[in-house]
């Protein structure tokens, strides 16, 4: 390509990156303003979320008094850790604009594969769960490479994997249909695991201290590159907020039980997704291909490697979330990947602020999003609400969540 071309595309991908992440139009240009905390172009981000996670607290909490007990919210968090982790590699998928449906079916193949090599094989528990997430890996590199090099659409690539992943798991089950794990395995001691207080306000701590120095040292960055920051008042607010936040959270689930390891699982992966997509070249890669792939190849980047890798990070989280929701019922059987995992899964992605038309979207989606599908549904639960009544509601809460994105979609264009 000539070199003049290169750098042209080179400079509009920068400003791409620059308008949408860095400095947002609006700011004036001072680069010392105190800006809320919204992206640019006038989206919304997750302020709709937070304020509909508080009026679900208030509206369920003043129906139901149980609804705001430790032991509600501990079990709360016990429970959305395994589909929160496979809704984060729905985000990934979505960062491209594309979609993967067969995340359910592998994080049930991956939770019997692991159970068979463990249970009948007498395989080492950790080996077996590093061999069930290199069988995830393998799933997710057929799935790129059939999208890539085939150049199968993502929908059909992964619809069959939908149906030849569940039928590879129930053939894998044979007639035994359910295998139990040893209640006393570390497998299955994974979901029975809580944190000593003492622990989790050690996580509070360094999880404020490792935010702050993380924005500092953007800031630091961006100063040297002459880009426009905020002021140290705003970040400030920001790490208060959230050692409140977390701090409150340790309170509440420390009256119960204490704090489940898998919640802290499931949020460790949550930050380093985060600080992949934010902070590294190849995460800054995944958003430029989702916005435009045509600049993005012209400006160098290698767009085949980017989508074949975000297809094995979604199948592997996919296969992470299986073990996890394994460990939870100690078993695996012909539902294990089924039901609505899926559907909860991409509902929670896109609630939690993920765009379905790709390049706009957080690792803390699936967090909130997940926040969101399961405190509704465990709010509609202790009120005895039928369950054809939970699914119009999670439908309606999808709904407006897909109409914001694509309002705000309008807005940019």
């Amino acid at each position: 390509m000539n070199p003049t071309l290169r750098n042209t595309f080179r400079h509009t991908v920068r400003g791409t990156f620059r308008d949408t992440f860095l400095d947002p139009p609006g700011t004036g240009g001072g680069g010392r303003r105190i800006r809320l905390p919204r992206p640019s172009g006038g989206e919304p981000g997750a302020l709709p979320v937070v304020a509909g996670l508080a009026l679900i607290a208030v509206v369920f909490g003043s129906l139901n008094g149980h609804f705001l007990s430790a032991e509600n919210l501990t079990n709360l968090a016990l429970q959305m850790a395994a589909t929160g982790t496979i809704a984060l590699g729905i985000v990934l998928v979505l960062l491209l604009g594309e979609i993967d449906l067969s995340v359910g079916s592998v994080s049930g193949l991956c939770a019997v594969v692991m159970t068979l090599l463990n249970v009948h094989r007498h395989v080492p528990a950790g080996v077996a769960v590093l061999l069930a997430l290199g069988a995830a890996a393998l799933i997710g590199l057929a799935h790129g490479l059939m999208f890539t090099v085939l150049r199968m659409p993502s929908f059909v690539v992964t619809l069959a994997g939908l149906i030849g992943w569940q039928g590879l798991m129930l053939y894998l089950l044979g007639r035994e249909g359910t295998i139990n794990l040893p209640f006393d395995g570390p497998i299955a001691k994974l979901s029975d695991t809580w944190l000593p207080t003492w622990l989790s306000w050690t996580i509070v701590f360094v999880a404020g201290a490792s935010y702050l120095v993380t924005a500092l040292l953007v800031r630091r960055a961006r100063i040297g590159a002459g880009l426009p920051v905020s002021g140290p008042l705003p970040l400030a607010l920001r790490t208060a907020g959230l050692v409140v936040l977390l701090g409150a959270a340790v309170a509440v689930m420390s009256g119960d039980r204490g704090v489940p390891l898998t919640l802290v699982i499931f949020g460790g992966l949550v930050v380093l997704l985060d600080l992949v997509l934010r902070l590294t070249l190849p995460g800054r890669w995944v958003y430029a291909v989702g916005g435009d792939a045509e600049a993005a190849r012209r400006a160098g980047i290698a767009v085949t490697r980017v989508r074949v890798l975000v297809f094995v990070g979604a199948s592997v989280l996919a296969g992470a979330g299986g073990i996890l929701a394994a460990s939870r019922l100690s078993a695996v059987n012909q539902s294990s990947g089924g039901s609505d995992i899926l559907l909860n899964a991409i509902a929670a992605a896109v609630i939690g602020g993920t765009s379905l038309f790709g390049g706009r979207g957080r690792a803390y989606a699936a967090l909130l999003g997940i926040l969101v599908i399961q405190s509704v549904a465990n709010g509609m639960l202790l009120l005895n609400v039928d369950s054809s009544v939970r699914f119009m509601v999670t439908a309606g809460v999808l709904a407006l969540a897909v109409a914001i994105d694509s309002a705000a979609r309008g807005g940019r264009r």
